[in-house]
């Protein structure tokens, strides 16, 4: 129980410090800077794939997507393999929030690196990414519809 209770504890920390860097510097949430980075280095995603990597409902994605794209960040082009879907691609303002928010983002990753030796890091970083294969590779916590 130490295990998880440190873990969420540390996530909700961190993720509230980006948030609140991300809305102070950039005006956009911590989980908008997320869609806009995976965009950015996944061209031509689709509401689906977002949903699937962030292990959210495609509802909420598809909310999030209408959100930046009223805020002219993000298009949908029609998908030529697949009529009823769209894909997804950053305008110029949003590669340019997104690029300029990198920074930001980076000033939260060293709090990470300040609290660890790069040993401690690179142990916590290998152990987290063997949980996250092992939950992706069952399924859990993927939400349904």
């Amino acid at each position: 129980m130490t295990f998880f209770s440190d873990l969420v504890r540390c996530e909700t920390r961190l993720y509230n410090a980006l948030n609140d860097q991300m809305r102070d510097r950039h005006g956009i949430a911590a989980s908008q800077f997320e869609f806009l980075r995976y965009l950015r280095d996944h061209p031509g995603a689709r509401v689906g794939d977002l949903a699937g990597f962030f292990a959210i409902g495609v509802g909420a994605t598809s909310k999030g997507m209408d959100r930046l794209e009223g805020r002219g960040l993000v298009r949908r082009i029609p998908n030529p393999a697949d009529r009823r879907s769209s894909l997804l691609e950053l305008t110029d303002a949003g590669t340019e929030l997104v690029n300029d928010a990198e920074k930001t983002f980076a000033t939260i990753s060293g709090l990470v690196q300040a609290a660890l030796d790069p040993e401690q890091l690179q142990a916590t970083a290998q152990a987290l990414r063997r949980l996250r294969v092992a939950l992706e590779h069952d399924k859990i916590g993927t939400p349904v519809g």
